[in-house]
């Protein structure tokens, strides 16, 4: 759990209506069910020690006094089984019937949580016999459980893991403008719970989804929502047991309706204070009207049972949606930002001028796409548009016919500026030996490149747009005053795994086969400066041999920025998502890999042109990456260190 994962789990029990001993045994089955499974955070329905649906029985006390000898009996039951167990029962306290969440651990009654929003609508008439719970907490005696903290405003926060800190909600609470949750979550609870007997009719469920999901993106928090199922009476509703788990928004698991049974996954509570710590305006209180309840999970006996196995997967590309409709939704998106940003900068300097060099690899042609869709935005000539390229040592035909082909196509200038002679004139000058293929042979040609791309934007009165997207730039894998600098760089939040995709949609949404046969051949060429001889007229520098692969580099990146995971961390999810394609020895040397150039390279990324921000994750210094180019990355290789340790890498 160090990492921040904690199993949880929503649960919906076979039940008997009024039959307190008959469905006490079924929580009881699958709260033993769930401890199996390491779960640490157990939610049941609403009244599910004694059905939802009693009517008019909740006004007897033969029921009401069965309902509490059988919490006793639950509460007894999670001993030494580590598990925090919400359940729900009508609970008599100064002359009123309230519906209550009563919240266990490790055969303690921690606090009972009762209902605030009581309907009385349709066929759900609770208000005939259960009263409106308040925030105040006082304390009650159940049986042999004396002083019991009871009140809605109750947080129940786990020693150990002090960032776990669970709130409860039931039902109707969820459905009114504003949530208890809402409140609870303002006071600092990451876990909200709601114990819910929400009846099932067409088309409710997606409803339902919507709310769940909706609630716990706007408290940054991880949602449980346990409903009532089977058994229940069906005198006038049927219930379907529809259990949610939601995260920031995400349905991390869902049940499928008309079955009882668990629901297990795995939530972050890291990812949650993440957010909350990126948000400035949520705004945590210290609001005295709450009580805190401490548990702790890692007492003695319990030291070997804290492993969270991890049962959730992982996205390999997580700045690329899975689904191919949200993906081409998203491509269309991003692309409409990027043009959008070069045509606000055009228009602000009035220029209808624009250079660009092109080498037939996947960023400057989605450069030169971005280029064409805000010249058409604007209704400007396309010749407008100058497409250098500029052949060198490590120039090969395919990329330079890629190059030309595809300026020639989309109707930009096309200039070819052979840079051979002028790098061996500048080799002459410096005294540097033609043979000594090092960075100062590399660099050169950048930095010529990007001159020649200067001097001839002056030539026609243009700027320069950059081609750099965001994956090189976190890696520093740009030469400095090269290929790093622009008049406005258009990529410059897009990650490589993006680039692709970007790439391939244009081409999908095109009716001439001829530019489409360039961009899927562009996007089966290796990515590649070109700064080195071909081999046998084939790409001889590959990025990816020389600093990994680049769908890991965006892996790490992705969580380093938008949630500041840990290494530890960080390689314990891509051990899951890349299972089967990379060993581990391989991911840790990447990952090293990637730290260490993330934190030396920054001197490049604190200079950076102007470019849009298309996404939750960039390296701006003006914005999302404010870092000090000379800051020590000694905390995380310490982190990377013990990872080696503990696989034996």
């Amino acid at each position: 759990m160090r990492h921040g994962f904690v199993k949880v789990a929503a649960a919906t029990p076979m039940v008997k209506v009024a039959d307190t001993a008959y469905n006490t045994e079924q929580i009881i089955e699958l709260i033993n069910k769930a401890a199996k499974e390491n779960v640490r955070v157990l939610v049941f329905p609403e009244l599910c020690i004694t059905g939802y649906t009693c009517g008019d029985l909740f006004l007897q006390n033969a029921l009401l006094t069965a309902a509490k000898e059988s919490l006793i009996k639950i509460v007894r039951a999670t001993k030494n089984l580590n598990m925090v167990v919400a359940v729900g029962l009508p609970v008599m306290k100064l002359g009123n019937l309230y519906n209550v969440a009563a919240v266990i651990f490790d055969d303690k009654l921690l606090g009972m949580v009762p209902k605030i929003n009581i309907p009385n609508y349709s066929e759900f008439y609770e208000a005939r016999y259960f009263g409106r719970g308040n925030g105040k907490v006082e304390y009650i005696d159940i049986l042999e459980e004396k002083q019991i903290p009871f009140g809605s405003n109750l947080l129940f926060r786990c020693k150990d893991m002090q960032d776990l800190v669970i709130a409860a909600e039931i039902c109707e609470d969820i459905w009114v403008p504003i949530p208890p949750s809402s409140n609870h979550a303002l006071a600092g609870a990451t876990i909200l719970v709601n114990l819910s007997a929400s009846n099932e009719t067409t088309g409710k469920d997606i409803y339902r989804r919507a709310l769940v999901s909706s609630q716990s993106a706007s408290t940054m928090s991880t949602y449980i929502y346990a409903s009532a199922g089977e058994g229940e009476s069906t005198s006038d509703v049927v219930f379907s047991g529809h259990n949610i788990i939601a995260e920031n928004g995400t349905i991390l698991k869902e049940a499928p309706r008309f079955t009882n049974d668990l629901t297990i996954t795995e939530v972050d509570i890291q990812k949650v204070v993440s957010e909350r710590r990126r948000m400035s305006t949520f705004c945590t209180s210290n609001d005295e009207n709450y009580t805190f309840v401490d548990f702790a999970y890692a007492d003695h006996i319990y030291q070997d049972r804290l492993e969270t196995t991890l049962t959730r997967t992982f996205d390999k590309t997580p700045f690329v949606p899975s689904n191919k409709d949200q993906r081409d939704k998203r491509c269309e998106e991003i692309l409409n930002i990027q043009a959008l940003g070069l045509k606000k900068r055009l228009m602000h300097i009035c220029c209808k001028n624009t250079v660009v060099g092109i080498s037939g690899g996947l960023d400057s042609t989605l450069a030169l796409l971005v280029m064409a869709k805000a010249y058409d935005m604007m209704g400007l000539d396309r010749s407008n548009m100058i497409a250098v390229t500029m052949p060198c040592f490590g120039t090969t035909d395919r990329t330079y016919n890629n190059a030309v082909t595809l300026t020639n196509k989309l109707g930009a200038t096309l200039r070819e500026i052979p840079i051979k002679d002028a790098v061996l004139q500048h080799f002459h000058d410096i005294g540097h030996d033609v043979n000594v293929h090092d960075i100062t042979y590399e660099n050169a040609q950048a930095r010529e490149r990007t001159k020649i791309l200067m001097n001839v934007a002056n030539q026609v009165n243009g700027i320069v747009v950059g081609t750099g997207d965001m994956s090189e730039l976190a890696l520093g894998w740009a030469t400095y005053n090269g290929d790093h600098m622009s008049m406005y760089g258009v990529n410059c939040s897009v990650p490589k795994t993006l680039v692709r995709y970007l790439v391939a949609y244009y081409a999908e949404t095109l009716e001439d086969k001829g530019l489409q046969e360039v961009l899927l051949d562009v996007l089966d060429t290796p990515v590649s400066p070109e700064l080195l001889p071909p081999k046998e007229g084939e790409i001889s520098q590959k990025t990816e041999d020389l600093v990994g692969p680049y769908e890991l580099h965006d892996f790490f990146l992705y969580y380093v920025m938008r949630f500041g995971f840990t290494p530890s961390k960080i390689f314990r999810m891509a051990r899951i998502a890349f299972n089967g394609q990379y060993e581990d020895a391989i991911i840790y040397k990447w990952l090293n890999t990637f730290y260490r150039r993330f934190f030396s390279q920054q001197f490049k990324r604190n200079c950076l042109p102007d470019g849009p921000k298309v996404g939750s994750v960039a390296v701006s210094p003006r914005g999302d990456l404010r870092m000090p180019s000379d800051a020590s990355n000694a905390v995380w290789m310490k982190d990377l260190e013990k990872i080696k340790i503990e696989y034996e890498l």
